[in-house]
């Protein structure tokens, strides 16, 4: 029997991806673990294992291909000892993927985009595939263990009302054929199928954004070219709505002094040991200030470990380690790497970690481990002279610290004034997971850190 090959979600928010090459052609034969394909996703480009042993049939999905839905049929198997030609007939219909924008020629036919507010829930993994990193490490997984079955099995099973996972398959590698799903319905000893949760209460609707039209029909036609959407783009579009309109944020904002803390990053920086490299000589490390203020973010939410907490509606989750994710600009849109267990770790191996990382997220290299969780975030724009500005929450993180430009300003002490090197940083928490007098302590622990940078040694 033909064995279908779909389209998997490679993270819990993927709707869609771009296949973007295939490494097999009709004809070869695969066995389970072998890397068949590469699919491009808003943030990474990932790797699918095969996970039947079979003859590739049909090619279903051109290499090249954007906007391939979750699930949407890209390959056929042909089982062993099975004619190819004859499954690369019976194989399943693809999902014809998402249709590139086209330039509006006439904005009378234009048509608003919309989207269904169950679209963003995450779509099942593929039962015929696994997904890896780009690197050959397996990629987290994401909900419930998967249940090996054939096309036809489920069908018959869901027809039939009984739990696919509760059957022994007797087919290659474990797999449930149609015979065991017909011998538990005979026996009456397959569990039924569990009934879905009730869907929560739906939000309030809020209100529509002016439609494709409505926007096009303000400018004159010809005086714009209309630049499509990538996966990336509509990914910060959907998660900064969802941030902006569930989570209450609220502001702090700490001016803090970095004289000592440029200091000490120099005095460091030219202690740094040199290491011989095809390169020639390169120092072991280079601190930037960015490094500095990951570390002292870190170490305040350990010092204040009851804002180093994320919110869900039934519990406070309360982290046991400082996990600091930091913005990386990348052609197109962001990414925040996570430096994990920032708390414990020196100041070079952070700076090392976050050069590497921001290296690979440019190239679209990282993990989805390296990306996803984290307990707090740091988004600098210090580099472009921005003095202070608020960010956004980036779910599940109860905090993010923006953080602006350290420049000369004139500060007043033991009255009198002087010149010193500040920086304003502003601290963005969700008021549901942080009051106000715990935003604040945390906020002034970070500047107690900062401006005594000895600690972060110790």
């Amino acid at each position: 029997m033909p064995i279908n090959i779909t389209m998997p979600a490679l993270s819990p928010t993927m709707e869609e991806g771009n296949l973007a090459k295939w490494l097999v052609k009709e004809g070869d034969k695969v066995s389970p673990g072998d890397v068949i394909a590469e699919i491009e996703t808003d943030k990474a480009t990932m790797e699918v294992e095969a996970v039947d042993e079979g003859t590739v049939a049909k090619l279903v999905v051109p290499a090249g291909t954007e906007g391939v839905k979750v699930n949407a049929l890209i390959a056929v198997l042909a089982g062993e000892g099975e004619d190819a030609a004859a499954a690369a007939k019976s194989g399943g219909e693809a999902a014809p993927p998402k249709a590139e924008a086209k330039p509006v020629a006439d904005t009378s036919k234009a048509t608003p985009a919309k989207q269904d507010a169950a679209s963003t829930k995450p779509a099942a993994p593929s039962a015929h595939t696994q997904v890896t990193a780009a690197n050959g490490a397996a990629a987290p997984a994401l909900g419930t263990e998967r249940v090996f079955a054939s096309p036809l099995a489920r069908r018959i099973a869901k027809e039939t009302g009984v739990d696919v996972s509760a059957i022994k398959g007797s087919g290659p590698h474990g797999r449930v054929v149609r015979a065991d799903v017909e011998a538990a319905v005979a026996g009456g000893a397959a569990a039924q199928a569990p009934q879905a949760k009730a869907a929560p209460d739906a939000p309030a609707v809020a209100p529509k954004p002016m439609s494709d039209e409505a926007v096009l029909k303000l400018f004159e036609e010809g005086s714009y070219d209309l630049v499509p959407h990538d996966n990336m783009r509509k990914t910060i579009a959907r998660r900064l709505v969802e941030a902006k309109t569930t989570i209450p944020h609220f502001y702090l904002t700490l001016d803090c002094e970095l004289d000592a803390l440029l200091a000490l990053r120099k005095q460091l920086n030219d202690a740094a040991p040199v290491r011989k490299t095809e390169k020639g000589e390169v120092p072991a490390y280079k601190l930037s200030v960015n490094d500095l203020i990951i570390k002292a973010m870190a170490l305040a939410l350990r010092e204040v470990p009851t804002a180093n907490v994320s919110w869900t509606e039934s519990a406070m989750v309360q982290h046991k380690h400082a996990d600091v994710g930091v913005a990386v600009s990348i052609p197109g849109g962001l990414i925040t790497p996570i430096v994990r267990k920032a708390d414990e770790k020196s100041l070079s191996t952070i700076s090392n970690e976050m050069k590497d990382m921001a290296r690979r997220a440019r190239e679209r290299k990282l993990k989805p481990e390296e990306y996803q969780g984290g307990t707090t975030a740091v988004s600098n724009l210090g580099m472009f002279g921005i003095k202070d500005f608020a960010a956004v929450i980036n779910p599940p993180h109860a905090t993010i610290l923006a953080v602006g430009a350290g420049e000369e300003r004139a500060v007043v002490k033991g009255g009198e004034i002087r010149i010193a090197t500040v920086m304003s940083v502003t601290l963005l928490t969700d008021h549901r997971a942080v009051d106000g007098a715990l935003g604040a302590e945390l906020l002034g622990a970070f500047k107690r850190i900062i401006e005594n940078p000895l600690a972060m040694l110790v």
